[in-house]
Order: C-alpha cells, then structure tokens, then sequence
C-alpha cells in the first residue's frame, strides 16, 4: 500500500466517507470531524505512519490538502 493510499484510507475509516470526497475536505465540513473526530483522526494518522505528532502540527491540520502537507513536510512522508 502506498502513502497516499494509507492516507486516504485512514481519512475515510476516521469519517465514515468514501475518497471522492477527500480533495476539498476541510475540519468541520463533514458533521464527523468535530474535535472529538479530529483527535480520533490524528491517532489514526499516528498509527498508520508510526509517528507522533507535534501539537502544533495536530492544530494545523485543518483539511486534508494540508495534512499531506505536514506530513511530507515535518514528517518525510513522501506522496
């Protein structure tokens, strides 16, 4: 499975969605990405990559164009 491939899936586990709706995806768009839901989608991110995120990192993580970015940016993750 590639990066983007986990990434993706884990975007749609946490929020119950299918990946046509990921492109344009932003916190509090979708009813299940509440704080509750972005916290649950974090741990999932942690998990599927192995990392930890930082909390200024989790607080930037505002949709899901810039989740990529964080994570290829602070995290090597490569897309």
């Amino acid at each position: 499975m590639t990066n983007l491939e986990k990434y993706n899936k884990t975007f749609c586990d946490s929020f119950e969605i299918t990946e046509d709706k990921l492109a344009d995806l932003q916190y509090q768009q979708i009813e299940l990405w509440d704080s509750v839901g972005h916290m649950t989608l974090v741990a999932n991110l942690e998990d599927a990559f192995d990392i930890m995120m930082e909390t200024d990192d989790i607080i930037d993580l505002s949709s899901y164009e810039k989740g990529k970015e964080i994570l290829t940016k602070n995290y090597g993750i490569v897309f």
